[in-house]
C-alpha cells in the first residue's frame, strides 16, 4: 500500500474528503459572495468594504481561504504524482516532482498569508 505525502501517512480516502469538505466550503462561499451581488447590483467600493467589516464575513473569508489552500495542494500534489513520473521525464523526474511539489507549498504559503494580511490587516 501507498501512503499519500499529503496526509502524513494516512490513507488516499482523508485526502478525499478534505477535498470534497473544502470544494463545498469553496461553493458556499462562491454562492455568498454572488449573492452579495445580487442583492447589490449597483455595488460600489464602499458597499463592497462594509460586507468585509463584520468579523463573521471576514471568520467565513478565512475558513475558505483555508479550505481554497488545502484544496490547491491536495490537487497539486495529486497532478504532481500522477503526471511527474519517470515514463514522462526520465531519471530526473523525482527531482522536477519535489521541486515543483516545493513550488507549490511556497506559493501556497504566500498566497495564505497574504489573503490573511488582506481579511485581517489594517
Amino acid at each position: 500500500m501507498v501512503t499519500n505525502v499529503t496526509s502524513l501517512g494516512r490513507s488516499g480516502l482523508y485526502d478525499w474528503i478534505v477535498q470534497r469538505f473544502s470544494a463545498i466550503i469553496l461553493a458556499a462561499y462562491s454562492f455568498c459572495i454572488l449573492a452579495n451581488f445580487v442583492m447589490n447590483p449597483d455595488m460600489d467600493f464602499q458597499t463592497w468594504s462594509s460586507i468585509f467589516e463584520g468579523n463573521a464575513m471576514r471568520f467565513f473569508s478565512l475558513i475558505t481561504l483555508f479550505a481554497l489552500c488545502a484544496h490547491a495542494w491536495i490537487g497539486m500534489w495529486t497532478v504532481s504524482t500522477d503526471y511527474m513520473t519517470s515514463l514522462q521525464l526520465g531519471e530526473s523526474a523525482t527531482f522536477f516532482r519535489i521541486m515543483f511539489q516545493a513550488g507549490c507549498v511556497l506559493l501556497i504559503a504566500v498566497y495564505l498569508l497574504w489573503g490573511i494580511k488582506i481579511f485581517w490587516g489594517n
